[in-house]
């Protein structure tokens, strides 16, 4: 079966490129906005919104509120899963945006603890609710604007545009608080300069919105309209068809995003708290190690081109068991260099994993309900490893020492390689659902020409 309809032309290379920056772009502009909270949330916001619990307890509350979003995020998969299946990717993915940039701008304009009390945590909560509801709805959608225009033997290649998005974004992050930190003194960083970056987004959601509207529906949705195989509530319809690879698709991400927020928020905040280095040089590591996945990222996604999907994603995640043993005694030893090279190679191994992914996800869930599912699950393994080892991190350090991170890490690792096994191969998989076809999930249909 053909991966695209005879009656409907396959994109140009122009289109596909145009699809792919547009995806690049506004997942870069989306995550930018996540973790520049995460980046305030390690260094400022204890002190600014919660300075009555103390530094440590401050830390772990700034962090609980860093966590908040990833309880968020598997609404905003149904929420915007649901108008992504009903009414189209490309709508979907305007609604996310644009939440998004209000919410972090709103941030940029919150008043701290010391002018309104209780009043600024709640807000700041509330806030980081609707951020947590937007990247929800982001990563699906984005991934298959790319996914379902591409063609199936490039599916990994260009599918790595959200992925090459993501590191953008947190690259731009960084880079942000890290010249606002060397611009002015930290008195004045904490007062003030740490709002620069949240009121920068707003620029940068103007970016992201001219790009996207450019852009048409996906070919498969588009199809799936013709055909009229829209479903009422596709979250009961992916439950019903695939639970079992929603749960096991979920789980196999959660070595990455495991390890990459541990990667780029607990470790920015561990190196300046416990090991004592200085603010920069955290920030400097951190901006290094997210450049090199931005760019190593593309590389296992055309690998899985040739070798397969799941293979690639298995290698990430057996490599991760071993390294995650070593990883907190090697950033114990303090040095700028020793930091520096752990974080990188944590950076890394994410990258090996997190490449193939969007071409992954879309290719297990059937047409009619695919943003939904790949939503759920991607959100889902967020939630139990992005919102979870932060603060977990910070208990265990304060418990049992460092090296519980480690073991920590690696039982992420070895639930995320049973997992990613327990899967079937993807690549080479027809994203179209044709008319009167039975199948549930779209790995059974193989693209032969």
């Amino acid at each position: 079966m053909s991966d695209l309809q005879p009656e409907r032309p396959a994109p140009t290379p122009r289109e596909l490129r145009k699809v792919a920056g547009a995806s690049l772009v506004g997942t870069a502009v989306e995550f930018y906005d996540f973790f520049i909270y995460g980046t305030a949330a390690a260094l400022v916001f204890g002190k600014i919104f919660f300075p009555a619990l103390g530094t440590a307890a401050g830390t772990i509350a700034a962090f609980a509120t860093f966590s908040v979003a990833f309880v968020a995020r598997p609404l905003g998969s149904i929420l915007f899963g649901h108008l992504g299946d009903r009414i189209g990717r490309k709508k979907s993915l305007t609604y996310t945006l644009l939440i998004m940039g209000l919410a972090t701008f709103a941030i940029g304009l919150l008043p701290d603890a010391a002018t309104i009390g209780i009043a600024a945590p709640i807000l700041l909560v509330l806030l980081r609710i609707l951020q947590g509801l937007a990247v929800g709805g982001e990563f699906a959608a984005a991934a298959l604007l790319v996914a379902e225009y591409a063609p199936a033997r490039k599916r990994g290649l260009y599918g790595s545009a959200p992925q090459i998005g993501s590191g953008i974004g947190s690259t731009m992050a960084v880079a942000t608080f890290l010249v606002a930190g060397l611009v002015m003194s930290p008195e004045a960083f904490e007062s003030w300069g740490w709002r620069l970056p949240f009121l920068f987004s707003i620029v940068l959601v103007g970016i992201g919105l001219y790009v996207r509207m450019r852009i048409d529906e996906t070919p498969i949705f588009a199809e799936v309209l013709a055909r009229q195989e829209r479903v009422k509530v596709p979250l009961v319809e992916v439950f019903r068809c695939q639970p079992r690879q929603v749960l096991l698709a979920a789980g196999a991400m959660l070595m990455w995003s495991s390890f990459y927020y541990i990667g780029a928020v607990f470790f920015t905040s561990y190196g300046t708290t416990t090991l004592g280095l200085p603010r920069p040089t955290m920030l400097l590591i951190n901006l290094v190690a997210s450049l090199v996945f931005t760019l190593a990222v593309i590389v296992p996604a055309m690998l899985s081109d040739r070798v397969g999907r799941r293979r690639m994603i298995a290698i990430g995640n057996i490599v991760a068991i071993s390294w995650a043993l070593v990883l907190m005694p090697i950033i114990d030893i303090g040095t700028p260099l020793a930091v520096g090279t752990a974080v990188v190679v944590t950076m890394l191994i994410v990258a090996i994993a997190n490449g193939p992914a969007a071409s992954f996800l879309p290719e297990i869930f059937a047409a009619r309900y695919r943003t939904t599912g790949v939503g759920v699950a991607y959100n889902l393994g967020s939630v139990l490893a992005g919102a979870i080892p932060p603060l977990l991190a910070a208990s265990l350090l304060a418990a049992y020492g460092s090296y519980a991170i480690s073991v920590m890490l690696a039982v992420y690792a070895v639930v995320a390689t049973v997992a990613v096994l327990m899967l079937s191969e993807t690549r080479g998989t027809s994203l179209r659902t044709g008319a009167g076809e039975a199948q549930d999930s779209p790995a059974d249909v193989r693209v032969t020409t």
